[in-house]
């Protein structure tokens, strides 16, 4: 049975700091459509620009994972993400009037809790997920940090860390199952070490922190000095340090918080891919540099099998639709009739199919001697595939024609010749609305990718 996609059922608001600026935000969570995934929308800014969750806008991962888009910046987008995938949402648009949501207490929790109050409803089209098949992994030779990604029935993470301090040592983490995220993870709080604490301190670079939503662990002597800054930045007229060696007003919600956290951190950085994924992560010292790293790596894996995926489909079978069928349904005649068969059609995809022959009336001029089959003309087929997709939806194809409105991302791979069999596949990016038709289209020939494009058409009634 297949799942469906889900985003929340109205919108929700909180407010806080930023960590690092300091800066009072409110974020705003709101509903989003299908295949929309989960996006950033910077209010405070003209034209509340977006940015994508998407791996490929990681600018840098210090102190959190930084996004960027033609200038445009949204820093420690992390712990909204993670929260939104621990709840099985798809799609969201997250609108920030700064830079960085709120830190709150350093976790997912009052994220989930915001979710939930939302309302979460399932939408109607089946969710895109990742399905490993086998390992994949990256490894940083200079830190000794390592993310493997195998198969597996379900979405699972693993968390190993060791820090190489005393007062922390070697943790781990383990989620089994995403649903368990909100009572086993969600509540992690981020956390730093004294030495870094410092750092900070001096170059002004934790305006928002305070001991509610850091964990602190103290890794050397605490001078005189630094617990005067520590003071003045967290706003305490005293500042102890408790027997675990953590800094005071402050209770771990588990032994091994520090490890939860990171596991939180790998999840929504892996958010980033862009996809749900069904397979076990095991991330040995994990961090954000590495986390965003395999995300990046993982999207393009995904992309390429993507693009590489190439139906097959039995052409012995009589089509489901032949020829005067299909005449029956698109306004188009020969010789400007680019599609042979219809092999599948759905109210979501339709798949096409042409019988490319040296008769062709374009390989007279392209190109005497080298007859290659013109790529708009590639275009052109695989839009009158999704034209079959569109008339469908009507009762009277016959009393109505097609124009194209949009072509997007087209790209030209290999080579379509003479006697080569193209299969077209087009699937709707979003459902069709007063006839106009939204497609992804591509186009197979030989067991390869040779064309693929972003279309858009509308249908109208003839005068």
């Amino acid at each position: 049975m297949s799942k469906k996609q889900k985003t929340i059922q109205r919108e929700v608001s909180l407010s806080g700091v930023g960590i690092h600026t300091g800066n009072t935000v409110k974020m705003t969570i709101k509903p989003a459509p299908i295949n929309h995934g989960f996006a950033f929308s910077r209010v405070d800014l003209e034209g509340s620009p977006i940015i994508a969750a998407k791996a490929e806008y990681v600018v840098n991962t210090q102190r959190g994972t930084n996004l960027e888009k033609n200038g445009v910046q949204i820093q420690t987008s992390e712990h909204v993400l993670a929260a939104a995938v621990g709840l099985d949402i798809d799609n969201l648009l997250i609108e920030l009037d700064s830079s960085e949501p709120p830190i709150m207490d350093g976790s997912s929790k009052y994220f989930v809790e915001a979710l939930e109050k939302a309302g979460i409803e399932e939408q109607d089209a089946d969710i895109e997920e990742y399905v490993v098949k086998e390992i994949i992994s990256f490894k940083d030779d200079v830190t000794g940090s390592e993310i493997i990604l195998m198969p597996s029935d379900e979405y699972q993470v693993t968390a190993m860390v060791d820090f190489g301090t005393k007062i922390l040592g070697t943790q781990n983490a383990n989620l089994e199952k995403i649903s368990d995220f909100k009572e086993e993870i969600a509540g992690a709080r981020t956390f730093s070490f004294l030495h870094e604490i410092e750092m900070l301190l001096e170059h002004d670079l934790i305006k928002g922190g305070d001991l509610n939503n850091a964990i602190v662990y103290v890794d050397k002597e605490l001078s005189s000095e630094t617990m005067e800054k520590l003071k003045k930045a967290f706003n305490k007229e005293d500042i102890t340090i408790k027997p675990n060696g953590i800094l005071d007003n402050l209770t771990l919600h588990w032994a091994n918080e520090a490890a939860r956290h990171k596991l939180l951190d790998v999840i929504g950085d892996l958010a980033l891919v862009g996809i749900r994924i069904k397979g076990k992560v095991i991330a040995n010292k994990p961090g954000h540099l590495i986390n965003t790293q395999f995300a990046k790596k993982l999207a393009k894996i995904i992309k390429l099998e993507k693009r590489n995926n190439v139906p097959s489909y039995d052409l012995n079978l009589p089509p489901l639709l032949d020829i005067h069928q299909i005449m029956e349904i698109l306004p188009h005649r020969p010789p400007f009739l680019l599609i042979d068969r219809i092999l599948e059609l759905s109210d979501k995809h339709v798949v096409g199919m042409k019988n490319v022959t040296m008769n062709e009336n374009f390989f007279v001029g392209h190109f005497p001697g080298s007859p290659v089959m013109p790529g708009v003309l590639q275009v052109e087929a695989m839009a009158q595939c999704g034209g079959v997709l569109v008339l469908n939806t009507v009762p009277d194809p016959e009393n109505y024609l097609t124009y194209f409105m949009k072509m997007d991302k087209v790209k030209f791979k290999q080579k379509v010749l003479p006697g080569d069999t193209i299969i077209f596949k087009c699937e709707l990016i979003t459902p069709i609305r007063r006839g106009i038709c939204h497609m992804q289209a591509y186009a197979y020939a030989n067991g390869k990718l040779v064309a693929e494009a972003e279309l858009m058409a509308q249908i109208a009634r003839k005068k």
